[in-house]
């Protein structure tokens, strides 16, 4: 299967941050847009959706003629970093793919194991939430927060 353009543009932008050293790249919208031959707009989207706080990533942004985007990689170094993940998720719907950016940072991280992950995918990425009807988000959120909660339990950490 062929890639998609954000999927493309967001690959591009993780080997930068990857060759990068520090895991900060600093780009410009419009060079991003004029290599991959689309509009900014484009760009924006990829940011917005794969480069924001729950996939892991700080973006700071400056616009005008020398605008630039700073993207810098944040990681979970301790379980004070889960905490405040807990606290973002209190009581919040929660969209497919906003689970899919925190599920992918929380297995790159190795909080995650392969198979937890796998288990997690399936359980809020997958069809059975859709029984929920409108409360699909909702539950998701919820069920988010049984999981960091589990995961900050110090009787479990052990086992990990």
């Amino acid at each position: 299967m062929a890639e998609t353009l954000a999927t493309q543009i967001e690959n591009y932008i993780k080997r930068l941050l990857e060759l990068s050293g520090d895991g900060s790249v600093e780009i410009r919208r419009a060079d991003l847009a004029d290599m991959f031959m689309c509009v900014p707009s484009q760009i924006n989207y990829v940011l917005n959706t794969r480069f924001n706080s729950a996939a892991g990533y700080y973006i700071e942004t400056r616009r005008g003629g020398a605008g630039y985007v700073r993207i810098i990689r944040t990681g979970l170094s301790d379980n004070a970093d889960l905490a405040n993940l807990l606290a973002e998720a209190k009581d919040k719907p929660l969209s497919r793919s906003a689970a899919a950016n925190l599920l992918s940072r929380l297995f790159g991280e190795s909080i995650l194991t392969p198979r937890e992950y796998a288990l997690c995918q399936s359980l809020l990425l997958g069809d059975a939430l859709k029984l929920a009807g409108e409360n699909e988000e909702m539950l998701r959120g919820r069920l988010v927060r049984l999981l960091l909660l589990n995961l900050l339990r110090e009787d479990l950490a052990e086992e990990h």
